[in-house]
């Protein structure tokens, strides 16, 4: 029976050990509950002491098979802390092949898509940055917005090392 037990714990730790992400700073999800209202504001807070290091930063989202479209825009903006300055993107993405499958890591019909926001960036000042991100999907040929995204699960933000 020892020797079953070691066994079983040396696979244990070489699976914890291969399945490390050392580049990960900040990995946060929040729920939608299948619908993303567009006036809901996904937002996350995270703190950068280091201003010389380089970061990448990632979208990710996570959809299923009622996500009726090909593209997804998104707008997300960047608080600088301390100060007023905000940096603020709109994005647009796409989610789906042109024979309509959905594109993303998974096997079954939830899909989750990491999606570069941007590259190779610095926090100028140390504090707590914060993000937030909105949904600024529309149907073609009308003005207001899709009040309800169908489809999305889940909204996260991902931010990695460059090292």
């Amino acid at each position: 029976m020892p020797k079953k037990n070691s066994i079983l714990i040396t696979v244990v730790a070489l699976f914890l050990f291969c399945s490390c992400d050392n580049k990960r700073v900040f990995d946060e999800y929040k729920a939608l509950n299948g619908k993303w209202n567009k006036d809901s504001i996904v937002s996350f807070e995270t703190e950068f002491k280091d201003t010389a290091s380089k970061y990448n930063l990632f979208i990710n989202i996570r959809n299923n098979n009622s996500y009726p479209y090909s593209n997804l825009f998104l707008i997300v903006q960047m608080q600088q802390p301390g100060t007023n300055i905000t940096k603020v993107d709109t994005l647009e993405y796409q989610m789906a092949y042109p024979d309509g499958t959905l594109m993303g890591e998974g096997f079954t019909d939830v899909k989750e898509n990491k999606l570069w926001y941007k590259e190779n960036v610095s926090f100028p000042k140390p504090g707590k940055y914060r993000f937030s991100i909105q949904q600024a999907m529309r149907r073609t040929g009308k003005v207001p917005g899709v009040q309800e995204l169908e489809g999305i699960t889940d909204v996260g933000l991902r931010i990695e090392s460059t090292k």
